[in-house]
């Protein structure tokens, strides 16, 4: 006996006996052939057909579409198979961004950020913090600071986030005046927005000494992610400022 029973279809695609007999009583997926006592039997084609109707329906096609889409007379099976490949490649896409709205949303419940994506987005925009919050943990996570951050940013609202978004944004500004103006880092007035940002870090996350402050400083150099962002507002930046926390620093001392 040639072909394959519906058990054993049914076996190999991983669905139920019942749904090949909806798909055959709807003009679906009909088997080609039939024992001498009347059981279904199904050919190559057919197979061949049924992994077509599967991944259409993967992909949340209603039946009626799928039906529609086999039988087109005009349909070219090469045409079929780029389309296919369209829909799959689309649907990775999605479900890859998918994945990343999820990790992001991890990362920042870890990171104690607990807002919506459209709260987050409102706030930080591309600069979510969530994205580094496994690295951050990775390697600041057994740290006094890191806890003392996690602690209080776990009670922050978006207005918080907010406000703490306009401080440094002003900050910012007033640090490019600062540098268009030609000013030196080791003058008073780089020295004092030098301090303005220990002090904001020590106010919004944790405290920050001096010694620390420095070594954030170094760190702003020597990650060019840092350097990046930085550098973003006025070339040279993060330099500047890392002299200026180094000669805040020895001020202080």
């Amino acid at each position: 006996m040639t072909g394959y029973s519906v058990g054993q279809v049914a076996a190999f695609a991983g669905i139920t006996v019942r749904t090949l007999h909806h798909y055959d009583g709807i003009g679906l997926l009909c088997p080609s052939g039939r024992s001498h006592a009347g059981h279904r039997r199904y050919e190559d084609a057919d197979l061949d057909r049924l992994q077509r109707v599967l991944f259409y329906r993967e992909l949340g096609f209603p039946l009626e579409e799928v039906a529609a889409l086999l039988d087109d007379p005009e349909s070219d099976p090469r045409e079929q198979l780029r389309r296919q490949h369209a829909l799959l490649t689309g649907r990775i896409t999605r479900l890859q961004q998918m994945a990343e709205a999820v990790e992001h949303a991890m990362e920042a419940h870890r990171m104690g950020i607990d807002l919506t994506p459209e709260e987050r987005f409102e706030v930080f925009g591309e600069q979510d913090p969530g994205r580094y919050a496994q690295e951050a943990e990775e390697r600041w996570g057994t740290t006094d600071a890191y806890a003392e951050s996690k602690r209080r940013t776990a009670s922050y609202t978006k207005e918080d986030w907010k406000r703490m978004q306009d401080e440094s944004a002003d900050w910012g500004r007033r640090y490019v005046e600062l540098l268009e103006a030609g000013e030196p880092a080791e003058g008073e007035r780089a020295m004092d927005l030098a301090e303005e940002h220990r002090l904001h870090i020590e106010g919004w996350f944790y405290a920050c000494s001096h010694e620390f402050h420095t070594c954030l400083g170094d760190m702003y150099v020597a990650d060019e992610r840092f350097t990046a962002f930085y550098d973003a507002m006025r070339p040279g930046f993060a330099a500047h400022l890392r002299d200026a926390i180094t000669a805040n620093a020895v001020r202080h001392v």
